[in-house]
């Protein structure tokens, strides 16, 4: 419903009067809904100004056009129209250039692999052929280096070198070729498409009724046959057929015309091509013998056929979408405003040092939030003063400065309110909070965190509200890339896929040829057959069921494979662990915990503390759970500066503290010396840090060394324990079973981490390995044709999980290593490895007898139609049940 008002007047959908000397009435939407389209807003609406007042905007699209449109001095627009439509239709001279403004693109934009990446949303995507049409068009643009389009999820993924084009351009392309792309957002990306499925219920209901209708003529046309129905009463019933047919034709059927027509028009021909052409034909060749009263007529059969093809699309669009609903489970909408309460870059320089500690937190709160922290939960109260300080904290959360959750910028400290999602990485600035990160893990245990720790964005805080530092940005946060990851690999399209695609549009091709060579040879035979056996042709060979075969049982495993924690990137994921021969496990953090205990301290000349504050010292920024380990057990002890720190890959830490060189990791590269030189170079290691680890119950050990005129000297020897994950010996039982041959691959260089692979039944394994010596050994697997998957955790895994066939990462791994890796384990549970390999292996089989019932039911049902015996109505109805068959197939992937 709309409300006219006048202009010197405020509806309540407004934030300020309007100009008074506008002079007449126009239309605006009632409260709640967007101003330029009338839908409902979001809970976080987008606002512009439009004829001096702020306006709220339902999505980035309204809110571009709107701004087009005052920019181009066209606001007149909104005066002049007297009703708000759904499509909200614009003036001609709006075009997509206000998507090239940097404020706008910073909204979706974001820079991957050396270009400019953003996800879009599509309207009206409805087979394989549309996806293909849209990435052929963009791909003849110069500048676009990637453009992959998800039919499931009505999304697409585009990538493009800003100096050569612009995302302007881009959708301006998109919709040259009848299809409507915006920036994906997931609220209004979900709003668009409950849209789309309202308007399709809306067309099959229409459809539904003018089918019923005719066909009730129809059947009094054939009775008549028989009893000898006067002309005039069988030319009346046909005009009534031909009157309810009408709107069937011109509104229910316009999607597929409007889809022909636009492949058409781009040279292509997609699914709807031959649909339309049959469609046409019939209602065309019944029109005339309606008007020349001669012939027969087929208006049911066009009501039957229309209705029967938008129930197949409704069915398979709602089976697509809730299959697509699981992956959008895993994104959150983070929420739209966060209370800042100063800025603390003193803080962030401390973070990227690595010198922020505790006891820096407490100073700069006590500085900066005193008056914040009388109210906030820095401390522990007892079970009495908890609901009184909540309510306090409440209320000073409700009068701090409210920002966007996008404008959130690294050395803001932000307030988190009890219940709300944490919307970027940071460090927690309160003595303590309680968070659940099961959308970034899967497990359900509340988390206990303390001052100093790391908060992930994404998670949910559970507890009383907390002040936290943000080290990343929103775009940059853990969620974020997840979302990214799992945007990548339901875009990308794996061999398969593509295969199928092209077998779909080549069979479209024939099909029409073939349509054609029906009409000439049944033209000869029967010319009053020759339309119908083509019609028939037409409708009952178009390979529907081929095109979904595949897409649709890739994005059901997909997300199957999301809830068990295993999170595919690529698109090739799913195929590639079906063929798996060999599965490579780096050690320290994959097939053990990762976070590492130090149990004792060996030391030569110097104390205990000394050699601890030195390994801290120089550990400072590493992720390495031995690195956490060291770092943990010198926490409060002064650390002494260092200078001139570097990591070498694979072996240790170097750097000089007062002047002195030090280093720390594997033996070799503490005391300089070539690998394997062990044996003869033994005495230049006291005996009290030869490596003893039976007599430390201990897993692995490093060195801690300094430079003296003679030489290297090894100072002190830190021994740890780093507990076995308790699923990994039932994940290599498991993969032994299924036919894969496990293997380890660590860059551990003590022999003990053999006897970590001996428990776990490991039967090839090896040690001290470079990451050059991990990608050697893989390609030797590689040459004698096995398929290999490698799982690893750190930035010396990356270079092998990018060589192996199929690569995954585990959460919380280096950076590198994730976007080197082709899936991420979210919880962190081995077992979803096998889990994986088996749903690849089912899904699989599926897609094949997909893919065998699609063609045997396209071959067979031809030579039936080609010799007239299936009526249009029918191959309608043969047609949509072969989707449903293919779709329905494809669900049992979740059982």
């Amino acid at each position: 419903m709309t409300t006219p008002i006048s202009p010197d007047h405020t509806s309540t959908a407004d934030h300020a009067p309007l100009d008074g000397t506008l002079g007449e009435l126009f239309v605006v939407p009632p409260q709640g809904a967007c101003f330029h389209c009338g839908e409902v807003l979001p809970k976080a609406p987008f606002v512009t100004t439009v004829l001096g007042a702020p306006r709220e905007m339902c999505c980035l699209g309204c809110q571009l056009a709107a701004q087009s449109i005052v920019e181009a001095n066209l606001e007149q627009y909104y005066l002049d129209r007297r009703e708000i439509s759904p499509t909200a239709s614009l003036p001609d001279a709006i075009n997509f250039n206000a998507y090239n403004h940097d404020d706008i693109k910073a909204q979706f934009v974001y820079q991957e692999d050396g270009g400019s990446t953003a996800e879009l949303s599509v309207a009206n995507l409805r087979c394989t052929a549309c996806t293909w049409l849209i990435e052929t068009r963009l791909g003849k643009l110069d500048g676009v280096m990637l453009c992959q389009v998800n039919l499931t999820q009505q999304r697409m993924r585009v990538r493009w070198d800003e100096t050569k084009i612009g995302i302007g351009e881009i959708l301006s392309a998109v919709h040259s070729v009848g299809y409507d792309a915006k920036p994906y957002r997931q609220d209004t990306h979900e709003a668009m498409l409950k849209r789309q499925n309202k308007r399709m219920l809306i067309r099959l209901g229409v459809a539904a009724l003018g089918a019923m209708q005719a066909m009730m003529f129809s059947i009094g046309m054939y009775f008549g046959d028989y009893s000898g129905m006067l002309a005039e009463h069988r030319d009346f019933l046909r005009y009534v057929a031909l009157f309810v047919t009408i709107p069937v034709m011109f509104y229910s059927g316009v999607p597929f015309f409007l889809s022909a027509y636009n492949a058409i028009k781009a040279r292509q021909v997609n699914m709807d091509v031959p649909v339309s052409i049959a469609l046409i034909t019939t209602f065309v060749a019944s029109v005339y013998a309606t008007l020349t009263q001669s012939g027969e007529t087929y208006f049911d059969s066009v009501s039957m056929f229309i209705f029967f093809l938008l129930a197949g699309r409704y069915i398979e669009q709602n089976a697509r979408l809730r299959a697509s609903n699981m992956a959008s489970d895993l994104v959150v909408i983070e929420p739209t405003l966060v209370a800042k309460l100063a800025k603390a870059d003193t803080l962030i320089a401390q973070h990227d040092s690595g010198t922020l500690d505790a006891a820096s937190i407490l100073a700069w709160r006590k500085a900066n939030l005193a008056d914040w922290a009388s109210t906030q939960n820095f401390t522990n109260h007892s079970v009495n003063q908890t609901s009184t300080n909540q309510n306090a904290t409440n209320q000073n959360l409700a009068t701090q400065e409210k920002i966007l959750a996008q404008s959130v910028q690294v050395g803001d400290v932000i307030a988190i309110d009890a219940g709300s999602q944490i919307v970027a990485d940071g460090i927690l600035l309160s003595d303590t909070a309680t968070v659940s990160q099961s959308l970034l893990t899967g497990e359900s245990d509340l988390i206990v965190k303390n001052c100093g720790d790391m908060v992930v964005g994404g998670s949910q805080n559970d507890a009383q509200p907390f002040v936290m530092l943000v080290t990343a940005k929103v775009d940059d946060s853990q969620i974020a890339l997840i979302d990214r990851l799992m945007n990548r690999a339901l875009s990308e399209k794996p061999k398969i896929a593509q295969d199928a695609d092209r077998m779909a549009r080549w069979f479209v091709a024939r099909v029409l040829v073939l349509a054609c060579l029906v009409f000439a040879v049944w033209w000869f035979i029967d010319s009053h057959e020759a339309l119908w056996a083509t019609v028939a042709v037409l409708v009952a060979t178009c390979p529907c069921a081929l095109s979904l075969a595949t897409p649709i049982a890739l994005t059901v495993a997909t997300n199957r494979l999301a809830r068990f924690g295993f999170l595919a990137t690529r698109g090739h994921t799913v195929q590639t662990l079906e063929q798996v021969s060999h599965a490579c496990f780096d050690k320290t953090g994959t097939l053990t915990i990762g976070q590492a205990n130090l149990l004792t301290t060996a030391v030569h000349d110097i104390s205990a503390d000394d050699a601890l504050k030195i390994a801290a010292a120089l550990e400072i920024g590493s992720r390495h759970p031995v690195a956490r380990a060291i770092l943990t057990a010198a926490h409060g002890l002064h650390l002494p500066a260092v200078k001139d720190a570097y990591h070498h890959t694979a072996g240790g830490v170097a750097g000089v503290i007062d002047g002195v060189a030090y280093r720390i990791g594997h033996t070799d590269f503490v005391l300089d010396r070539a690998q394997g030189e062990q044996a003869q170079n033994a005495d230049d290691l006291p005996d009290a840090l030869a490596e003893n680890l039976a007599a430390h119950q201990a897993n692995t050990s490093v060195l801690l060394s300094r430079q003296t005129p003679a030489g290297w000297q090894a100072v002190a020897r830190f021994y740890f324990n780093d507990a076995v994950r308790k699923d990994a010996a039932q994940t290599i039982a498991t993969l032994k079973s299924l036919g894969v041959t496990p293997v380890m691959l660590t860059g551990d260089p003590n022999p003990a981490a053999l006897k970590v692979a001996a428990d776990l039944g490991i039967d090839t394994a090896h040690f001290g390995l470079t990451p050059e010596d991990k990608v050697a050994h893989l390609r030797a697997l590689q040459e004698k044709g096995g398929t290999v998957l490698m799982v690893g955790d750190g930035i010396n895994d990356a270079p092998v999980l990018a060589a192996a066939n199929v690569s995954t990462a585990m959460a919380g791994a280096a950076d590198l290593a994730q976007v080197s890796s082709d899936s991420v384990l979210l919880g962190g549970q081995l077992q979803a490895i096998s889990h994986a390999i088996t749903t690849a292996k089912k899904t699989q089989k599926i897609i094949r007898q997909n893919l065998r019932w699609a063609i045997t039911y396209n071959t067979l049902v031809l030579f039936p139609a080609a010799l007239g015996y299936v009526p249009p109505w029918l191959a309608a109805i043969g047609m949509s049940l072969s989707s449903l068959a293919v779709v329905a197939n494809a669900m049992r992937i979740r059982r």
